[in-house]
Parts: C-alpha cells; structure tokens; sequence
C-alpha cells in the first residue's frame, strides 16, 4: 500500500475545491516546479485517486426539477448483475449504490417531472428481478458534495 503524502494531500484538496486551477497555480501553492506537480497529478491519476475531471452542474437549471432516492428491493443475487446492468444503463440514474438494511440498492434519480419519474419507476419495477421500490422525493439539498477529506500519511487500498 502506498502513502499520501503532504504535497499529494494538498494537490487533492486544490482540485477538489477549484477543478479548473491550472497546474502552474497548483504548483505555485504547493511550492514545487510545474513538471514535478504534473508528474504527481499524473501518479494520482494512475493510481485511481483521481478519476476525472468534471464540471458541476446544477440540474435544477436545465429543468431537472426532482430528485428522488429510490430503495430497490432484488430477488436474490441471481439477478444482481441484470439489475445493476439496467439501472447504469439509465441516463436519469445518476447513482447506483448496493446497500444493507431495507432492500438491496439505492438509486439516486433526477428527473424533469413527477411524470417522468413515474415512467422510470414503472420501468425499474418491471426489470427481473425487482420485489420492490421505495421512494422519497428531494424537497431541498444542504448539501451535495462529492469531496473527501485528504489527509496526509493515509494508506491507499489498491482495488484488485
């Protein structure tokens, strides 16, 4: 397992709160030299710290006015890779999660409508496989990040 260290810490946290600083303002902060902060980005890359680089969109904006978090309920593992087949096949599907407790994954939606959302759920309900759905609706988001705390020194897992 290999180790973040300071700079590699510091560079995250960067990116994370500024995605489209550039390399040469990463470096000025960071202290190091252009190339040298280009070659750890690229290490962080290669090593499946960061995945990519994206803009943040507010969907509200291009009229994706609700957004749902779906409770699925599969029959057995037998249908699992069908199902999470299905649901990451669904542009309106922006997460797929498999879960404990009540059901068996959790599916954040964002839709246009309440109609629209009623023809995904019908959809979802009639994949093989599906017992069951729960749903509750969004009324206001606090907060909605996909940051993570960096912190120096911490093990990086290799996923095998």
């Amino acid at each position: 397992m290999e180790r973040i260290d300071e700079i590699d810490a510091q560079i995250l946290e960067l990116l994370q709160e500024r995605g489209r600083m550039k390399r040469g303002k990463i470096a000025e902060e960071v202290g190091m030299s252009l190339p040298s902060v280009s070659e750890r980005m690229r290490k962080l890359e290669d090593r499946k710290i960061i995945t990519g680089y994206h803009a943040v969109v507010d969907a509200r904006q291009l009229g994706y006015d609700i957004c749902a978090f779906v409770r699925v309920v599969v029959d057995g593992s037998s249908r699992f890779d069908e199902f999470v087949s299905n649901a990451v096949d669904e542009q309106d599907i922006q997460e797929v999660h498999s879960v404990t407790g009540d059901g068996s994954h959790i599916l954040r939606i964002a839709t246009h409508d309440t109609a629209s959302l009623e023809r995904q759920l019908s959809l979802i309900q009639s994949w093989p496989g599906v017992h069951g759905t729960s749903t509750s609706l969004v009324l206001t988001t606090f907060k909605d990040t996909r940051a993570v705390r960096v912190a120096p020194h911490i093990l990086i897992r290799h996923e095998t």
